[in-house]
């Protein structure tokens, strides 16, 4: 599988913010990659490949994928956020390929949380 370029995720990202906007309520879900250094000396890259992945291979429209920083976890990486519309943010973490094709399906297309590869629901914002 070739590597991700910095300009591959641009594009998608610039796709994605096109055709669908979470806050707007025309996204389903927003998926956020941890990809800090821990996250991506962890496969945090491999993670984000399996979920464009998915969202080509089903021809997905309405998932906003982004990534942030490290999330202060780094032993638990590679991690993810799935938000679904509505919802409370769930942190998953510890994750394989397998595992993320699984959330994808279970969770981000159906709404129902993989609770073995979960760390928490919720927000630590303050607002």
């Amino acid at each position: 599988m070739p590597k991700l370029k910095l300009e591959d995720l641009q594009k998608i990202k610039e796709k994605v913010r096109r055709e669908t906007v979470l806050r707007e309520g025309a996204g389903k879900a927003k998926i956020t990659v941890h990809m800090g250094t821990c996250g991506i000396a962890a496969g945090a890259r491999k993670i984000m490949s399996v979920i464009l992945e998915e969202i080509e291979k089903r021809d997905v429209k309405d998932i906003i994928v982004t990534t942030s920083g490290c999330a202060g976890l780094c032993s638990r990486e590679p991690m993810i956020t799935v938000e679904l519309l509505g919802k409370a943010p769930v942190k998953y973490v510890d994750l394989t390929e397998d595992k993320m094709r699984r959330i994808f399906e279970e969770h981000v297309l159906n709404g129902k949380i993989v609770k073995e590869y979960m760390l928490a629901i919720g927000s630590e914002r303050v607002d």
